[in-house]
């Protein structure tokens, strides 16, 4: 019998099994945790790759978009060093925001995304930078090349989401975005934490 090269015996682990793909950081493969109809915030198990219920999603925030990682990137150093004002890198995978005309309704599906822009997140002193990517394969989409392509509301539900899902009544804001920026800066992101990850962990 035949495999697919590669082929994978065992399931692999999501942040370090995975490819970010052979024409990252342009065009990047993304694991998608949350879908824009989930009420309640999932978040990958760094230690067995699997999906962890991390919290409801407060008071009515709701994902506007696909929402996940980019395998094998780590926000260490050189992430920080790109988002001023930070003092370390939030230690997580890259996250990413997929963009799809087509409603996607599960997650825990890998998609391909070119990458248009992203968001310099800081959360706590923390570089937390969230790519904005659309579906490759999308019919309507796929030909973006930059976030200034895309129309302004649906920035603005993104820029929303992320400034508020983790605020609470009568708590000072955790979570500010320094900066929006296109696809020449979000490729710098992602190129920084692929070398991130290949300092911490190496590269397979």
């Amino acid at each position: 019998m035949a495999f697919s090269q590669p082929f994978f015996r065992w399931r692999p682990h999501p942040w370090h099994g995975l490819s970010p793909g052979p024409l990252a950081p342009q065009v990047v493969e993304a694991y998608i945790e949350i879908t824009p109809f989930d009420f309640v915030k999932y978040e990958i198990d760094k230690a067995t790759g699997y999906l962890r219920v991390d919290r409801p999603q407060r008071y009515s925030s709701q994902p506007p978009i696909l929402y996940g990682f980019i395998p094998q990137t780590y926000c260490g150093r050189r992430v920080c060093e790109l988002s001023p004002g930070t003092t370390r890198g939030d230690g997580d995978p890259m996250d990413i925001c997929v963009i799809s005309e087509r409603p996607i309704t599960r997650a825990e599906v890998i998609v391909r995304a070119n990458v248009v822009g992203g968001l310099q997140l800081q959360d706590n002193g923390e570089a937390d930078d969230k790519i904005i990517a659309v579906l490759a394969n999308d019919n309507i989409l796929s030909k973006v090349t930059d976030l200034r392509q895309i129309p302004e509301a649906m920035t603005a539900r993104i820029k929303h989401y992320f400034a508020t899902y983790k605020s609470m009544v009568d708590e000072q804001p955790q979570v500010t975005i320094a900066a929006v920026y296109g696809c020449e800066q979000a490729c710098r992101v992602i190129q920084a934490s692929m070398d991130d990850y290949d300092e911490e962990f190496g590269r397979a």
